[in-house]
């Protein structure tokens, strides 16, 4: 029994290795099953922009302001890639989530803003402007706020 002993310290070893590892890559939630901890383990979304579009989520005042002005999913995957930030426009050390709006050219050739939030696993989308032309929209909460 002293010689095994060794060995089946080893073996519990590994098998509480392989149980630590399978824990760290299981998902995060059931928006997006193929991210996993292991993979937001290195990732401070904190500090700075994370401009991949896997974590976008759209609030309902963007989902309308973007069908009011013609904005589709790929034009604010777009500017997200390659609009540059309005600091101005932008708290990118605001609480809980900093905001970024980011301003460009679409390959459909509007001038847009766009306002993301950046919180912890995602990124929202607050809102999408056209600011070469005006549209009456007529979103939920426009009365309680007004919109620069």
């Amino acid at each position: 029994m002293k010689k095994a002993f060794p060995y089946l310290l080893l073996a519990a070893m590994v098998i509480l290795a392989l149980v630590i590892k399978r824990c760290r890559t299981t998902p995060v939630n059931d928006n997006n099953p193929r991210r996993t901890h292991s993979e937001t383990d290195n990732t401070n979304r904190n500090n700075g922009l994370d401009r991949r579009a896997s974590y976008l989520e759209y609030t309902q005042h963007a989902k309308c302001r973007m069908e009011c002005r013609h904005i589709t999913r790929s034009e604010v995957e777009y500017i997200l890639q390659n609009g540059e930030i309005n600091y101005r426009k932008s708290e990118a050390t605001g609480r809980p989530c900093p905001t970024y709006a980011l301003e460009g050219y679409s390959p459909e050739h509007q001038h847009l803003r766009i306002v993301f939030a950046q919180c912890d696993y995602k990124t929202k989308v607050v809102t999408c402007i056209d600011l070469d032309q005006d549209f009456e929209c007529h979103c939920p909460g426009d009365n309680n706020k007004h919109e620069q």
